[in-house]
């Protein structure tokens, strides 16, 4: 059985057997990912097989297995620049959060996101194929969670106060709605321009209620520091108060 099938415990990150080191080698592993790109969005995962990209990257198989495993390894791989794409365009936006404009910024970014997933079908395609297996499934969980450091670094300035293990969870949820909700607005009978206006309410909604708890755990925070401070004055004074009275009664015996 196909590694890429077998049901694991704990399912393995699927990558490139190597990936290449000289120009020429690069030329031929790029053909194959976008020969791979191409015949996915024709024919689907089911029909997709390693021999026919091999034949339209004009590679022989065995260059092509050279570098992938089989074709799970590939859709992985695609996954990956998808992904790389996806980080990339966020970078150009860092820096806008927080700021008085971050609403605007998340409406531009989205629709942003949403041009890349209209003028490029193959990312739904690969969306879809790597549901395909346990270790497909890792895979693309992995990737996920790497957008999603970044994420949370992101967030940080817009909730300053709330815990960094929640955070990181929210920059996960955040992550894992967004692909799943642009998957979703190309589907063939679904409008793509109401799918995105959903998509940004959800992610409004979210956003606030998370600056809303971070600037309420700040509040408590410092209430917390004002009643610590206040008791801590407290007995200093009482503890002023207790030497002055034996001060006193010494001088007076």
């Amino acid at each position: 059985m196909d590694p890429a099938l077998e049901v694991q415990a704990e399912p393995q990150e699927l990558v490139p057997r190597r990936r290449p080191t000289q120009e020429r080698s690069r030329r031929k592993f790029d053909a194959l990912l976008a020969a791979s790109r191409e015949l996915l969005t024709e024919v689907g995962f089911e029909s997709f097989t390693c021999e026919e990209v091999a034949s339209r990257a004009d590679v022989p198989i065995g260059t092509l297995y050279q570098f992938f495993a089989n074709k799970y390894v590939i859709v992985c791989e695609l996954n990956r620049q998808d992904l790389v794409g996806v980080q990339s365009e966020l970078a150009q936006f860092n820096g806008k959060i927080p700021s008085v404009d971050w609403l605007r910024f998340l409406n531009s970014f989205v629709d942003h996101l949403a041009g890349l997933w209209t003028t490029d079908p193959s990312r739904r395609e690969v969306w879809l194929a790597m549901q395909s297996t346990p270790s497909t499934r890792a895979t693309g969980a992995i990737h996920e969670r790497e957008f999603a450091e970044q994420v949370a670094r992101m967030l940080a300035p817009l909730t300053p106060d709330t815990p960094r293990p929640r955070r990181k969870l929210m920059a996960e949820v955040l992550v894992h709605i967004v692909y799943s909700m642009l998957n979703f607005s190309v589907q063939d009978d679904q409008t793509h321009a109401d799918a995105v206006v959903e998509l940004k309410r959800i992610m409004v909604a979210y956003l606030q209620i998370a600056e809303q708890d971070s600037r309420a755990q700040a509040k408590r925070r410092q209430r917390r520091e004002e009643r610590e401070e206040s008791a801590r004055g407290q007995a200093g004074r009482q503890d002023t108060e207790t030497d002055q009275a034996e001060e006193a009664s010494a001088h007076s015996a």
